[in-house]
């Protein structure tokens, strides 16, 4: 049986590779980011750093928030995978949706704009890689983290507090 703490690096370390893949593509590949991509990058950061402070809160209710909070964050990027797929790549102009409102008031754009800057609308970043939409590559890291945090919680639920 594979460990919490092995579940929680490895959900940390994966998210950690998908905002690493995602700045490859963009200045590596020249594949530049919608206000959808920025908002999924922020996630899997978001993702890392919840997955660390349950490396660091081990009491039985630190796992238990730290499961519940990566459901949510993990569906927040299954969700916004979904409607940059479905609905923003076939707009004319992503601006002023609620990936741009959340970016901007978050001012990470200004902050590190090499990483969280909107460079493309969301129909010119509608690409794909070995054949699949490059969206969907980040759709499965947000299931397979939203399976890892739904052990983590029955794990959790099963525990004794100390």
């Amino acid at each position: 049986m594979v460990s919490s703490r092995y579940l929680l690096a490895s959900i940390a370390s994966v998210a950690l590779a998908a905002v690493g893949a995602a700045l490859v593509s963009q200045h590596v590949l020249d594949m530049q980011p919608c206000p959808w991509c920025v908002l999924q990058r922020l996630i899997f950061v978001l993702i890392a750093l919840v997955a660390v402070a349950g490396l660091a809160w081990r009491s039985v209710l630190g796992q238990r928030s730290t499961a519940l909070a990566l459901l949510l964050l993990s569906g927040a990027g299954i969700a916004a995978v979904l409607w940059q797929h479905f609905v923003a790549a076939s707009s004319v102009s992503c601006n002023l949706t609620l990936a741009d409102r959340i970016m901007n008031g978050s001012g990470l754009p200004a902050l590190l704009p090499e990483v969280f800057e909107a460079r493309a609308t969301c129909a010119d970043a509608a690409v794909s890689l070995l054949g699949l939409p490059y969206e969907f590559w980040g759709l499965g890291l947000f299931v397979a983290i939203k399976v890892a945090a739904v052990r983590l919680l029955l794990r959790a639920r099963g525990a004794r507090p100390a």
